[in-house]
């Protein structure tokens, strides 16, 4: 049995990987269109545009896994089924179950790797693809990318970072302080800032403007010590796109927000789905054993591909529809990111159990 087990492992990666060489030229060509939108002669170039899709390639292949899983389980065993080697291999007393069992090892091992190319390749690459966009945008208007603006709140402050420099050096930092009647009682505003430590920082270029009883005050001063709000979070990572983040960069900035008395559901929601992609790729595999058993005389092995890709379009525009809804209606993180993942693996299982039992 060792023996067809690695049999249909090497035809379900196989089938992964002519999946994959189906999706990604399509979605790669549909990323460079939406960027050539912004190419502006003298300043986000094409060049700069394919290099930035090129950049965020491994985001795309993590983000169509579950498809990728999908597709290409049902061509892997498909061609099989296709082939009659399936029957062949049940006639020697390999189960349904079975097979799914091995599909699923693929599937697992993918899952894994997609997993690790999400967190230490794909998100860094995103990230220093966005930062050259963003810096080539810039440099065509002129001025200062405001994107990377940052808003934060703690107690009775509120900080504004008007952008950061190198993704490390702020500016423009202006802070606000009230009192319980929520009056301003002080306004500071730095040019820039030395980032010391987590907790201390060193504002440059000052002015100082404070409220006592209706008389204002005004202050300048070359340097200030500033004991910062923003705790143990990376300004760089509070800056970057949700889906840009690594799961420990949602991690430690979830952290912060809840430190800061922010609310953190949408990043939660991010990480648990980063979280729960691998759950969602097993029962993708384990969808595929339907289409390759279902009709296992019919060689039309181009209506499965378009049939199984239908549902896992069905499958994805759900899923979203459920997180968003959860966000909207302030319902359990982890309800609404794993809960869909873990019913269709448990739909996907019952399904591979009700093909093997039948064929007894």
């Amino acid at each position: 049995m060792k023996i067809l087990d690695r049999y249909i492992i090497r035809h379900v990666f196989f089938g992964f990987a002519a999946a994959a060489a189906l999706l990604l030229p399509l979605f790669t060509t549909l990323d460079l269109v939406g960027e050539l939108d912004d190419v502006t002669p003298g300043g986000y170039r094409l060049s700069q545009a394919i290099e930035v899709v090129f950049m965020t390639l491994p985001r795309r292949v993590v983000e169509l896994g579950p498809f990728i899983a999908l597709l290409g389980g049902i061509a892997a065993l498909g061609q099989l089924s296709a082939t009659r080697e399936l029957t062949v291999m049940r006639a020697t007393g390999l189960s349904i179950a079975r097979i799914g069992f091995t599909a699923t090892l693929a599937g697992l091992a993918l899952a894994l790797a997609w997993a690790a190319l999400d967190e230490w390749v794909a998100s860094p690459l995103q990230q220093n693809g966005l930062e050259l966009r963003n810096e080539a945008m810039a440099a065509g208007a002129q001025a200062s990318n405001d994107q990377g603006s940052v808003w934060a709140r703690q107690d009775d402050q509120i900080v504004r970072i008007g952008n950061l420099q190198h993704k490390r050096l702020p500016v423009n930092i202006e802070i606000f302080r009230f009192d319980n009647d929520r009056s301003l009682v002080s306004y500071i505003f730095a040019e820039t800032a030395d980032i010391q430590d987590a907790g201390r920082w060193r504002l440059n270029n000052v002015q100082v403007k404070q409220w006592d009883q209706g008389a204002e005050t005004t202050q300048q001063l070359d340097h200030m010590p500033w004991h910062s709000i923003f705790g143990g979070a990376r300004l760089g990572d509070i800056t970057l796109p949700t889906e840009s983040l690594s799961a420990r960069q949602l991690y430690r900035y979830i952290a912060y927000l809840k430190g800061s008395g922010q609310p953190s559901a949408q990043y939660e929601m991010a990480m648990w789905q980063k979280l729960g992609r691998p759950i969602l790729t097993l029962a993708m595999i384990l969808f595929a054993i339907p289409f390759a058993f279902a009709q296992p005389r019919s060689p039309n092995l181009g209506a499965r591909l378009a049939l199984g890709a239908l549902v896992g379009l069905m499958v994805y525009v759900s899923n979203q529809i459920i997180v968003n809804l959860g966000l909207l209606l302030k319902m359990n993180t982890l309800i609404t990111t794993l809960g869909p993942a873990l019913v269709l693996l448990a739909v996907a299982i019952v399904m591979v159990g009700y093909l093997d039992r039948g064929s007894r």
